[in-house]
């Protein structure tokens, strides 16, 4: 018998949607197609100028030339500790935080550190692409609760109680959420949190678009806003989204002791440090004010309003405003069988490729986010070519019969 050449395990993981609509967007602008991509998250600023400076000042240090410790710089750690109480007000020490290769490698860590087979993780859907894939990886088993516009993508505490079994161990929990950009109140993050407290459910909560919250919507923390959780909140965090950093692969997990002992183990055998250079660039972000993403908030919030404008202008398409994060989430359902350039898509999968060859713009469709139906838009990306992407959308979609 022929075994199978890759494993079921890793045979199961779907390529990232938002990554492989960005790689295809990428590829034809590069064969000369003037394409606009709405599908990564990620700002088009580019990294402060004094984060730069470290970095380089970091590479003529021979000290960044050799191995450090595997959980990250001290002086790193120390700093996100201290971040970590300014931005949220949750007092941690550095043994409680682990540096990883970005926000992705802190997700898959900690789940691969809580789960066991078969212990079930609650998911709000719509959710992030790599959040299943990190779950299913770990053995752990995804229990969706969807929520639509209706709610402003909000889910309840009653939605929530109606997923949970005796196999639920964590809720995942992400506010501003990507895709949707909603943001739970400060009310609702504590309800939440009292009900998983109630419950002794660990809480893995994403904090990576903290400082990105609009129209008098805040961010508030639930390790904060709930200390009755204790020691069962695992946070999750990085420099990518804040201070434009994407490409610096810098996150980190925050945790309880044995949590970030037992994940510092793992990580030291899967890539052990983080670049030092890319460390002391994230020490020199999480260490200076925040005039930088002050910088970007303004012209986020400024892209939001104009996209949520015109994505609502188009008949058939309803775009709740997002009040966080930097993405738009519209529901394209009404617009679904009907014809498009002599085509009738009928998921919305199929429309967002046929925007994609007809229209030349490129959108994340909803199936990636557990939520068919819907499109995707990141508004980190120029004005110009906002306006002018979302316009050749509407010009595309006008088209309807």
């Amino acid at each position: 018998m022929t075994r199978p050449r890759i494993s079921a395990r890793i045979s199961a993981i779907s390529e990232s949607a938002t990554l492989a609509v960005d790689a295809k967007a990428k590829a034809m602008k590069a064969a000369g197609r003037p394409v606009i991509g709405f599908g990564a998250g990620e700002p088009d600023f580019p990294t402060p100028e004094y984060i730069v400076e470290a970095a380089v000042e970091a590479c003529r240090n021979p000290r960044f030339h050799k191995y450090t410790p595997a959980g990250g710089l001290p002086e790193l750690k120390q700093a996100v500790a201290d971040k970590t109480l300014r931005d949220s007000g949750y007092r941690v020490d550095a043994a409680q935080i682990l540096i990883t290769n970005g926000g992705k490698q802190a997700v898959y860590e900690a789940f691969a550190t809580l789960l066991d087979p078969g212990d079930e993780v609650v998911v709000i859907a719509p959710y992030w692409t790599t959040y299943p894939e990190a779950i299913k990886l770990a053995g752990g088993v995804q229990v969706e609760v969807v929520t639509d516009e209706t709610t402003g993508y909000l889910a309840s505490v009653e939605q929530l109680e109606a997923a949970r079994t005796e196999r639920t161990k964590v809720l995942l929990f992400v506010s501003p959420s990507n895709p949707t950009g909603a943001v739970y109140s400060p009310e609702q993050v504590e309800a939440i949190g009292r009900w998983a407290a109630e419950h002794d459910l660990w809480v893995v909560t994403d904090e990576i678009y903290e400082h990105l919250t609009y129209g008098g919507a805040t961010f508030a923390s639930i390790a904060t806003a709930v200390p009755e959780l204790g020691d069962k909140v695992v946070v999750l965090n990085g420099v990518a989204k804040t201070y434009a950093m994407t490409g610096w692969r810098v996150g980190w997990l925050i945790g309880p002791k044995d949590v970030v002992k037992a994940a510092t183990n793992l990580h030291s055998h899967a890539t052990s440090n983080v670049s030092n250079v890319a460390q002391i660039a994230a020490l020199a972000a999480v260490s200076g004010d925040l005039s930088a993403v002050t910088t970007m908030r303004e012209a986020f919030d400024r892209r939001r309003q104009t996209m949520v404008r015109m994505l609502n202008d188009i008949p058939g398409v309803l775009c709740p405003e997002p009040k966080g994060a930097f993405y738009a989430y519209p529901s394209v359902k009404e617009l679904l069988g009907k014809e498009f350039a002599g085509r009738r898509p009928q998921t919305s999968a199929e429309l967002a490729e046929l925007i994609l060859e007809e229209a030349e713009v490129a959108l994340v469709p909803g199936e990636a986010f557990g939520t068919p139906g819907y499109f995707r838009l990141s508004y980190a990306l120029g004005d110009d070519d906002l306006v002018e992407g979302v316009g050749r959308v509407a010009k595309f979609l006008g088209q309807t019969q």
